[in-house]
């Protein structure tokens, strides 16, 4: 009898939990008749078939799979592995390659016409699917029902699906950030006030300009919800799955998509109110540019607030010297760092750091060795898997010796032997495959030469960015020192600042990929090796 793993799944949360219990059970007997040993059980509850990714049943299954604990797959339908036609293909191409047979009970053996043919009415359900439901919100909207999300100063009504009421403590606050928002106050002023007297925002920890604001391109924000005037608005964005992270990732509608429907009972302030603080936010607008600008600084987006860990932005100029200080301060009101740093002194710790520290050849061993341990560690599953694999093929091996010898001997008939010997031989193939993609156990390896001498040239051709600024001609050097700095996290101290570098080493010693995170810190403007090892980077 074969041994057969089964797999079952289901989409939603909405789904009742047996319907894993009914399709197992269901696989169970087809294996039963047709003579399949089922010797292990995989599953996803509540996990769509549009993606692979957060599917901790099926990757549990293909690492299975891989390590040959079964020699056929059992599924209810070839949709319960996936409904998307790359997805489906890869997996039976995977099974296909160790020599394990799929199977569905409603379908039967998989071959690559099933796949092509059951993969490609999946993805056209997937649509068909999302135009159905996009078509019942659009007739929730028509009724004036809500079709999802919840937005401040509102609450779902309890049995009445769709339906939202006024929550009064909150509607004070939105009357009140209106009439200050006409008055002249503008948002960050009003996130402040907000802060002070402790009032609860509507997500996160605090109020911000941002919160009240919004963004006029997805038209979200306090300023913007016409909700607050009685008039529901639905399909400002579009949900799409990222095909490399499954992740769904909103993007914004053009206008004349968007959907709306009078719902006089919700409105919180008059009319009047609302275009006026419109006509206001449209003189106080601006459009942005349409190509992304490339960093002002040559540290932009990378200065942390040691005291709260939000970013450090730029707050004037003192005769040409630029000057930062808290964001968070700035537009919340919440962190207690009020203190103002000069940029320039900041980028010169920091190269002065990055020259004087990355250069000691013994640091660098330090990395080194950090590294490689840490890559051990993250290798051992791998390593080990190959020793299995090693030991799986070598006594695989003994057994078509033990079998041809009984066969010579006669004490075997070839009818029994014949397809054994077949079996196992593809066994073995499949497992010679599976080496040739396993790792070898790694080895120490000594600092690299021309690592060094790469990154001692480096660091002096980026010395012109820090005296001449970040220019056209220096751009392509100045991402360079980005690329290599995680963040930088400001400390205030009583007489000056302590500066915290978390780095990415592995980006400026180029191809040899050796090395791990650093962490250097500066004390009075100086920077100086710390004590300790940022983790490797990620992924390595």
């Amino acid at each position: 009898m074969k041994r057969t793993a089964v797999y079952a799944r289901f989409s939603s949360e909405l789904q009742q939990e047996h319907s894993i219990d009914d399709q197992i059970s269901l696989c169970r007997n087809y294996a039963a008749k047709n003579g399949l040993d089922v010797v292990a059980t995989f599953s996803d509850r509540a996990r769509s078939g549009s993606s692979i990714y957060g599917r901790d049943g099926l990757v549990e299954l293909l690492s299975a799979a891989r390590e040959g604990k079964f020699d056929v797959l059992l599924t209810e339908a070839l949709d319960r592995l996936s409904r998307d036609l790359e997805d489906l293909a890869g997996i039976w191409k995977r099974l296909n390659f160790l020599g394990i047979e799929l199977r569905a009970v409603h379908e039967g053996t998989a071959d690559s016409i099933q796949i092509g043919l059951r993969g490609l009415m999946g993805s056209i359900f997937l649509t068909d699917l999302a135009h159905k439901v996009r078509r019942g919100l659009q007739g929730v909207v028509r009724s004036g029902r809500n079709p999802g999300g919840r937005a401040f100063g509102y609450r779902p009504i309890l049995g009445l699906p769709g339906e939202l009421e006024i929550v009064e403590e909150e509607a004070v606050v939105i009357r009140r950030i209106f009439h200050d928002y006409v008055v002249g106050k503008t948002p960050r002023e009003i996130a402040h006030a907000l802060n002070k007297e402790s009032i609860r925002p509507p997500r996160g920890a605090n109020w911000t300009a941002s919160t009240i604001n919004g963004n006029k391109k997805r038209h979200h924000g306090i300023i913007l919800n016409e909700l607050y005037v009685g008039k529901l608005v639905w399909n400002r964005v579009k949900m799409i799955k990222d095909p490399d992270t499954g992740k769904r990732i909103s993007k914004p509608n053009p206008p004349e998509e968007w959907h709306r429907a009078d719902v006089p009972q919700l409105a919180i302030i008059d009319k009047e109110l609302f275009e006026t603080a419109q006509k206001r936010k449209s003189e106080r607008s601006f459009e942005a540019p349409e190509k992304q600008r490339r960093a002002k600084f040559l540290l932009s987006g990378l200065l942390k607030c040691g005291c709260c860990g939000g970013g450090l932005a730029m707050k004037d100029r003192d005769h040409g010297r630029v000057r930062i200080h808290c964001s968070t301060m700035k537009e919340a009101g919440t962190c207690s760092n009020r203190k103002i740093f000069y940029m320039d002194e900041i980028e010169k710790s920091v190269l002065a750091g990055l020259q004087r520290n990355l250069k000691a050849p013994h640091l660098l061993k330090e990395f080194v060795t950090a590294y490689l341990e840490e890559r051990q560690r993250l290798t051992s599953t791998k390593t080990q898997r190959r020793s299995q694999t090693e030991n799986q093929l070598a006594q695989l091996e003994r057994s078509i010796n033990w079998l041809w010898a009984d066969y010579e001997n006669k004490r075997v008939p070839v009818e029994i032997a014949g397809p054994k010997l077949h079996e196992m031989q593809a066994q073995k193939t499949a497992l010679q495959a599976e080496l040739v993609d396993l790792p070898e156990a790694e080895k120490l390896v000594e600092l690299h030469p021309a690592a060094l001498s790469h990154y001692e040239k480096l660091v002096t051709e980026l010395q012109d960015v820090f005296h001449g600024g970040v220019t056209a001609d220096t751009e392509e050097a100045a991402e360079k020192i980005r690329s290599l700095i995680a963040r930088i996290v400001i400390y205030p101290t009583d007489n000056g600042l302590n500066i915290e570098l978390l780095g990415r080493l592995t980006m400026i010693l180029g191809p040899t990929d050796l090395y791990p995170n650093m962490r250097i810190a500066a004390s009075g403007g100086t920077v100086v090796a710390r004590e300790g090892l940022e983790p490797p980077t990620p992924g390595l």
